[in-house]
């Protein structure tokens, strides 16, 4: 479990403060922005894959503690829970975002709120955390509350840290960009900044969600050992 909780935390700093902060921007001055950006995301496949054998090697450990425990409810709102997960992380993974690594340059565009950035300019990060939501909601162990709080806490606060580094490198254009999207999903809706266009979206972008869910859906017993279904 210690192994599990380092590999947590090191995730976690090399994100949150190597990337989220002027370390990033001292870093990437000193030996440019391509090298950093390789490393970087050497740094963290390599901490994602700490992160996960860590887990694998504590789950299910009979010593394990637990705090909560899934029921037949949580299950069913767990299934539907994924679903909207995976519809933000397509769409998300699928649409130009300023937000997104290397498409800074889209804030340059007149018509760059399109589709999903109605709703939020952090569609993928959304996903995720909700994804981790989730699976904290049917996983009270201490193995699975550091995983999925790990992911949890990382696509929370990666989105008020991009929004930090956008404001810092785009000034003006990021500004123009922020009051026309809200973080929150809905809210710019909501305040009357944006309005809802489900067809802009794509429907084949919705219906890819619909089918990547259903996938790893049926995957799920074979990939992970454990149905995701309720009555698995």
């Amino acid at each position: 479990m210690t192994n599990l909780i380092v590999a947590a935390v090191a995730f976690l700093l090399l994100h949150l403060v190597v990337s989220g902060t002027r370390v990033r921007d001292a870093a990437t001055g000193a030996i440019g922005q391509g090298f950093y950006m390789g490393l970087f995301s050497l740094a963290s496949v390599g901490m994602l894959a700490w992160l996960i054998i860590a887990y694998g090697a504590v789950w299910h450990d009979p010593d394990d503690k637990a705090y909560w425990y899934a029921t037949t409810a949580t299950k069913w709102i767990q299934l539907f829970v994924q679903l909207v997960a995976f519809l933000f992380v397509v769409t998300g993974l699928t649409t130009r975002n300023p937000t997104a690594v290397r498409q800074e340059g889209a804030l340059d565009s007149p018509d760059v709120v399109q589709g999903v950035l109605r709703i939020t300019r952090h569609p993928f990060l959304w996903g995720i955390a909700i994804w981790a939501a989730g699976h904290l909601m049917v996983n009270g162990d201490l193995a699975g509350i550091v995983l999925f709080g790990t992911m949890l806490i990382l696509a929370l606060f990666g989105m008020v840290s991009i929004d930090a580094k956008r404001a810092r490198a785009a000034g003006e254009s990021w500004r123009a960009f922020a009051a026309k999207t809200s973080n929150i999903p809905f809210a710019a809706i909501a305040a009357g900044r944006q309005t809802l266009n489900i067809g802009e979206i794509g429907w084949a972008r919705l219906v890819g969600g619909v089918i990547a869910w259903a996938i790893l859906l049926g995957a799920h017993p074979h990939v992970f050992g454990v149905s995701a279904l309720p009555t698995g």
